[in-house]
């Protein structure tokens, strides 16, 4: 089953823990965390991830999109994350890192930008739990899908395939309604949305209507036969 991940960065962030309820049935609550550095925004760190954590019951999945992850990763898992996500572009480490995420007791994830190719990772993928393949620019919510970005997706589900891995495999930027099912039929099984859940009347019906969606883009997709 698709699982869909809200992302609170398009949440009001003066009333975090009432938002984080309005989308109850949520797989996991996204958390970006950007320092800008590696990105060109600055957002929130680990005392609210440790707060966020004690307001909702619902797991948290950390996307660091900063500089010197390999230092910072492991006090995201302490402050209550459930998934940490590295950026490859920012790991000096990336095994060691993982290994240490996992060590903690949180799933580790590996992101891509878009111009950041993921063949040359291929022999880092059974360390990780999670490849988030960014479909947009990372640094800042709302912005339009990009679907050259679709094909990378393919060529992902294809490895992890090869290697018969169980790593989920993520996007995040852009997905909505109208991009979900594409992501989905290109081999995505975890959707971070943002705009398209917090802007809409009732998030927590947003989350259920793009969950069908994937879903059943998925049950037709070529890649999830006997999957």
């Amino acid at each position: 089953m698709a699982q869909i991940n809200p992302s609170i960065l398009s949440a009001d962030f003066s009333r975090l823990a009432e938002e984080a309820k309005a989308v109850d049935g949520a797989d996991w609550l996204h958390v970006d965390v950007m320092d800008n550095h590696f990105v060109p925004n600055l957002t929130l760190g680990v005392p609210v991830v440790e707060a966020l954590g004690k307001a909702t019951s619902t797991p948290l999945d950390c996307h660091l999109m900063i500089e010197q992850p390999d230092r910072w990763a492991p006090q995201y898992v302490e402050a209550g994350a459930g998934s940490v996500t590295f950026h490859a572009e920012a790991a000096a480490a990336p095994v060691r890192l993982a290994r240490e995420i996992r060590a903690k007791g949180a799933r580790a994830s590996m992101a891509l930008k878009p111009a950041t190719p993921v063949e040359p990772y291929e022999d880092l993928l059974p360390e990780l739990d999670m490849l988030l393949i960014m479909t947009v620019e990372p640094g800042f919510g709302g912005q339009a899908f990009l679907d050259i970005m679709l094909p990378k997706i393919r060529r992902a589900r294809q490895l992890i395939a090869r290697h018969g891995l169980e790593l989920w495999l993520q996007v995040d930027g852009g997905v909505s309604a109208d991009t979900v099912e594409r992501c989905a039929d290109a081999g995505a099984d975890v959707f971070v949305a943002g705009s398209a859940v917090y802007g809409a009347d009732d998030p927590a019906a947003a989350v259920r209507m793009l969950r069908h969606q994937a879903d059943e883009a998925t049950a037709r997709a070529s890649w999830s036969c006997g999957h």
